[in-house]
């Protein structure tokens, strides 16, 4: 089964500063702000919540399919793509412009200063789901507005269920906009912040919410997952990981195990701890797509968190 992966794709530069902001920011002069920080180490990393969604089904051996626009500057992702045997078919290409990009400079205190350019994804519009071939099941991650909004349409219209996944585009959406796609999808993905502003914008509260979709996720940290589905809510533990090294891409791990649960047919349980041993393996590594365990690495850490086999 064929997955289609509508979102960005991103080129994240890391940059740390040795250290604390709190330090070169006076509070009196925060009216006329103009500082500069020293940053020695400094990383690019392939990013953009449909690659690194992808990258995770990969993983799972799942064949996903990217939908994304790029830039100019795209040639060293579509490279990787497929040095990772995935296709790039569906990446657009737009003229004159940049790879969405994420300029994050980290502290001591690991407070962070991010600037973002979208670039190409503004104009993930251009992008159509009836394009594809052969896709059972998508996903609408974090892209350009109009790009989620007619992505949502063209799953609905084609019949093909789908995640409804706003993460940061949420801002972008207005409330009816929100609760629309929510009507159009099969499932919906946030986090507790996004529970709450996605409460906030459409005025209803989660359990309404949930009563748009089959199932609403909602991932809570260290405090594991709620899965509101059949009626009822299941509560996922959180897999405890080898070690914390970076959050960056952990809920797109998630959702990766979310997406092969559904392609699989598993139940909203196993499908939730699923999700859950991916998030924790990628924890212990820096970066969204850095992370390569073997296919029978996820069943074991899977098989050593919950008692049963996955496979």
């Amino acid at each position: 089964m064929s997955i289609l992966v509508c979102g960005s794709v991103a080129y994240d530069t890391i940059m740390v500063f040795h250290d604390r902001f709190k330090s070169h920011i006076l509070p009196e002069q925060i009216h006329i702000l103009n500082v500069s920080f020293l940053v020695p180490d400094m990383r690019r990393e392939f990013g953009g919540c449909a690659g690194n969604i992808a990258y995770n089904l990969k993983l799972l051996g799942a064949d996903p399919l990217i939908m994304a626009t790029v830039g100019d500057d795209a040639g060293a992702y579509r490279e990787r793509l497929r040095e990772l045997g995935l296709r790039d078919d569906h990446l657009t290409h737009v003229p004159d412009t940049f790879t969405a990009q994420a300029f994050i400079t980290t502290d001591l205190d690991d407070n962070q200063i991010t600037a973002f350019h979208p670039g190409a994804m503004n104009h993930s519009h251009l992008n159509r789901v009836q394009d594809a071939a052969g896709v059972k099941l998508g996903i609408v991650s974090p892209d350009g507005r109009d790009g989620m909004l007619n992505h949502a349409s063209q799953f609905a219209e084609a019949g093909i269920p789908f995640v409804f996944d706003p993460g940061q585009g949420m801002p972008l959406l207005s409330g009816g906009e929100l609760l629309e796609c929510l009507k159009l999808a099969r499932y919906c993905t946030v986090n507790d912040y996004e529970a709450k502003l996605l409460s906030e914008k459409t005025g209803r509260t989660l359990a309404e919410l949930a009563e748009e979709v089959e199932a609403l996720v909602v991932t809570l940290g260290p405090e594991g997952s709620q899965i509101y589905a059949e009626g009822r809510c299941i509560t996922i533990p959180c897999v405890a990981p080898d070690q914390l090294a970076d959050p960056t891409g952990c809920g797109d791990a998630y959702r990766a195990g979310v997406l092969y649960g559904i392609a699989n047919r598993y139940d909203w349980q196993r499908t939730g701890r699923l999700a859950s041993v991916m998030g924790a393996i990628k924890i212990g590594y820096r970066g969204g797509q850095n992370h390569a365990p073997a296919r029978n690495d996820i069943a074991e850490r899977y098989a050593a968190a919950f008692g049963e086999a996955l496979w």
